[in-house]
């Protein structure tokens, strides 16, 4: 029996609502996931960095360059091994995370060893962002009001960076961003309609730079 045999669809905990449907589903890029959730190519740099210091400091102190050599590869075992769970970790968080968007929700389903599901209704976000990224992935972020709030412990990897006091729920290192955030747009557009309410605003933005959010004004999604 597989541990998520349970779910009645798969990334949901139960049956939805007869007015309630799946716009999309989608998980993260491993490979994307274990570079910028877990950066794994910056371990990969200092262990480097390390492995080349201690040849040369051999060298230096007496060592043949075969010595050295030999002497680096003895010691390299280990930052393999550290690269090689962050990368494992990296396939088995994207493995079992899936993203699931309704016409009223984002429901997050994730972890490793205690899978969890967070359930995050529309009503409960003030505004959207995308930011994409050269290998074709992307992230999408959630800007919560105060009404309620999930921890960043409990979103983690799921969540962006560094905002431990308003996490943001985020869907990491999805494939085809740009097609997903406008799934969002309408997604957040369609809620707000309905409700009366303001509307969420997606603003997309390419490249290294950090991603923007709009408020809550009614306006078509903004891009570069």
């Amino acid at each position: 029996m597989e541990e998520y045999d349970f779910e009645p669809i798969p990334g949901l905990p139960a049956t939805l609502p007869a007015d309630e449907r799946i716009l999309w589903q989608g998980a993260p890029e491993w490979r994307a996931l274990a570079r910028r959730a877990l950066h794994v190519w910056k371990v990969t740099l200092y262990c480097a960095i390390i492995l080349a210091w201690n040849g040369t400091a051999a060298v230096m102190g007496g060592a043949t360059i075969g010595e050295a050599i030999i002497h680096t590869l003895w010691i390299s075992p280990l930052p393999l091994l550290a690269i090689g769970i962050l990368l494992l970790l990296g396939w088995l968080y994207a493995r079992t995370t899936i993203y699931t968007l309704t016409n009223k929700r984002l429901v997050v389903r994730s972890g490793v060893a205690l899978p969890i599901t967070v359930n995050i209704p529309f009503r409960l976000v003030e505004s959207a962002g995308v930011r994409t990224y050269r290998d074709g992935t992307g992230d999408i972020n959630f800007v919560l009001n105060h009404e309620d709030r999930a921890a960043y412990v409990q979103l983690w990897p799921n969540v962006r960076p560094w905002h431990f006091n308003h996490p943001q729920p985020m869907l990491r290192t999805v494939d085809d961003p740009q097609a997903v955030a406008e799934i969002v747009s309408r997604a957040l557009q369609d809620f707000a309609y309905g409700t009366e309410a303001a509307q969420p605003r997606v603003q997309r933005e390419a490249g290294s730079g950090r991603a923007r959010t709009m408020g809550t004004t009614p306006a078509p999604v903004a891009g570069h």
